[in-house]
């Protein structure tokens, strides 16, 4: 749902009524994932999508007919030989989606409306939704922030809320999306029994964009912007020359930054703006500017450390980092030459082999041709991914 939160909060302030089919729970080759989501509004108007196209149709008669009766209901859609082109999955996957209607006098509706306002502005929240559960709980949501304050109710039940709020904060800490069971009467999962009822939710974590930080205000560096942009991060440039940071240069980066990149990083790293998402390029290809940088980074708990050189400029820079003290093991983490071998020549292709080695990274992906790999199409996600709003699912 949050991954469609611009939209979504417009028609609340607007006063519309719609009904949001969420994806819950994916198995085999689905083409999106849980918390990816459709909405419909009371005049037809569809944004957002479930499934690439297999399922649409089905889900938007679904969420017209949650217009009409008000209730809430799961559905599963997978692959069958019979209707596998009309309402099924072509890709042979399974998808489970819970359709919620939203009227604008609905009870539960300043919860999605906080939500949903939360996820447009960038704010850290999580929402917890009931997927299975007695009928009259289907639906219900809580809205919980990174304090653990929560908004809203499952139900009515103060231990079943308090437990989920913890639950739900615990997968927003890690900026994650996923599935929790805990019982109805507020028990947590190690503490369930066959005979204890339990209740299932769908946490989606709204998290800050992840960061990009791109070392070296040269031409790459424009480049990678862009594409760092399209991807969802958050970029920033640095380069110890003003003549080179300059707006002018950057248009598109959300900062730009004249200090030596080694003194930067480590300022952002005491703030703590740095975490498992963030992303270091290191274009700078100078060593008085890369052996301080890369000793500071290669000790960070950062998603991705390139950089940027030739295979002689790589090994002389090894040597040069290691005569100050970074380890083999450091050093195993330092993608260099940076980027996927694509026969890149220009700084825009040069910029989406990088972006396409990140890609790889955060996806457990290998970077080679699908065609004739019999390798999977869709790799478990190791990081949140960088849309800023839904994490991915362990």
């Amino acid at each position: 749902m949050l991954d469609i939160a611009e939209e979504l909060n417009r028609w609340v302030e607007q006063g519309r009524d719609f009904a949001i089919a969420t994806v819950v729970a994916v198995s085999g080759s689905g083409p999106r994932q849980p918390g990816a989501a459709l909405a419909v509004d009371s005049d037809g108007t569809a944004i957002g999508s479930v499934s690439g196209g297999c399922v649409e149709g089905a889900v938007y008669e679904l969420c017209q007919q949650a217009l009409q009766d008000g209730r809430s209901v799961v559905e599963r859609f997978g692959y069958s030989d019979e209707d596998a082109f009309a309402v099924g999955l072509t890709c042979g996957g399974i998808i489970d989606i819970l359709v919620t209607p939203i009227p604008a006098d609905a009870p539960g509706r300043g919860v999605f409306a906080a939500a949903l306002a939360a996820a447009a502005s960038g704010e850290a929240a999580a929402v917890a939704r009931v997927i299975d559960a007695p009928s009259e709980l289907l639906g219900n949501a809580l809205l919980v922030h990174p304090d653990g304050r929560y908004e809203g109710t499952l139900g009515g039940r103060p231990e079943l809320d308090r437990t989920a709020a913890a639950e739900a904060a615990a997968l927003l800490d890690a900026g994650r999306t996923g599935t929790v069971v805990i019982g109805e009467d507020g028990s947590r999962c190690a503490a369930l029994d066959d005979e204890t009822p339990t209740v299932t939710l769908l946490v989606e974590s709204s998290v800050p964009a992840p960061r990009m930080i791109v070392f070296g205000a040269i031409d790459f560096a424009a480049a990678l912007v862009r594409i760092g942009k399209f991807l969802g991060y958050h970029v920033t440039v640095c380069d110890a020359r003003p003549v080179f940071a300059t707006r002018g240069r950057f248009p598109e980066a959300d900062d730009l930054v004249v200090d030596w990149p080694h003194q930067y990083l480590e300022r952002e790293h005491e703030a703590g703006g740095l975490d498992a998402r963030t992303v270091l390029c290191v274009l700078t290809h100078d060593t008085k500017f890369d052996v301080p940088l890369l000793r500071l980074a290669l000790r960070l708990p950062v998603a991705y450390v390139g950089a940027m050189g030739s295979r002689r400029t790589h090994e002389d820079r090894n040597r040069r980092l290691r005569e100050v003290g970074v380890t083999d093991l450091e050093l195993a983490r330092l993608r260099s030459p940076i980027g996927l071998d694509l026969g890149a020549r220009t700084p825009e292709e040069t910029a989406l082999s990088i972006a396409s080695e990140i890609v790889a990274n955060r996806r457990g992906g290998r970077g080679v041709s699908l065609t004739g790999a019999h390798t999977p199409i869709h790799h478990d996600g190791r990081q949140q991914p960088p849309t800023g709003r839904i994490g991915s699912v362990a």
